[in-house]
C-alpha cells in the first residue's frame, strides 16, 4: 500500500512539474510555492516505499563476501545484519519523531509558500516504523533458517546469482510467458 502511495505521489509530482513548466513558459504564470510543494511531496516517494524495497531485497548490499557463504553461516550473517538494521532504524524512528514534534510545536514552515513542514516530517518516522517491522519479519525468517538451515527458504530475500538476477529482471519487465499467452 505504501509503495502504491509512493508511486502515485511520484506520478502527481511529474504532472505538477509539467503544469509548472507550461504555466511558466507559455502563460508566464508559474505555480506559487512550486519548490515548497515539491519538497513536501518528495518526502513521500523518497521514504514511504523503503519497506517494500526491503521486502523485495532491492537495497544495495555488499554481497561479494556473503555470496560465498552457505546455510547456517549465511543465515547467521543475515541475522547479525538485520539486528544492526533494527537497532539503527529504531534510533532513527525516535529521532525523526522528535524532529516532527519540534517542527509541529514551533510551527515550522517553508520559506516561500509558508507551508507547514510537520506533515512531511511525520512521514519519515511512519516510513521507518514500516521498515522496522519489515526488518523484524526478516529477522524472524533468517533466525528460523539459522536454527534449522534445511528448512525451505521463504519470506526473506535471498541472494541470487548473476544469471538468476538477469532472468528475474527479464521476467519483471516482460512478465511470465504463460501469463502473456506465449
Amino acid at each position: 500500500m505504501f509503495n502504491i502511495l509512493s508511486a502515485l505521489c511520484f506520478l502527481v509530482l511529474m504532472f505538477f512539474a509539467v503544469v509548472q513548466v507550461v504555466g511558466r513558459k507559455v502563460f508566464n504564470a508559474p505555480i506559487f510555492g512550486y519548490i515548497d510543494w515539491v519538497e513536501q511531496v518528495m518526502v513521500i516517494f523518497a521514504f514511504i516505499g523503503v519497506a517494500y524495497c526491503q521486502r523485495e531485497g532491492g537495497h544495495v548490499r555488499m554481497e561479494l563476501l556473503i555470496r560465498n557463504f552457505r546455510k547456517r553461516l549465511l543465515w547467521f550473517v543475515e541475522v547479525i545484519g538485520i539486528s544492526i538494521g533494527l537497532f539503527i532504524i529504531g534510533i532513527l524512528i525516535f529521532t525523526s519523531f522528535d524532529h516532527f514534534l519540534r517542527a509541529y510545536e514551533i510551527g515550522d514552515s517553508t520559506i516561500n509558500a509558508d507551508l507547514p513542514v510537520w506533515p512531511a516530517k511525520l512521514i519519515i518516522p511512519i516510513a521507518f516504523a514500516s521498515l522496522w517491522f519489515r526488518l523484524l519479519l526478516h529477522f524472524v525468517g533468517y533466525f528460523r533458517l539459522f536454527l534449522n538451515p534445511n528448512q525451505a527458504v521463504s519470506e526473506v530475500p535471498i541472494i541470487l546469482g548473476i544469471s538468476q538476477e538477469a532472468e528475474k529482471e527479464i521476467e519483471d519487465a516482460l512478465g511470465d510467458a504463460e501469463a502473456r499467452g506465449g
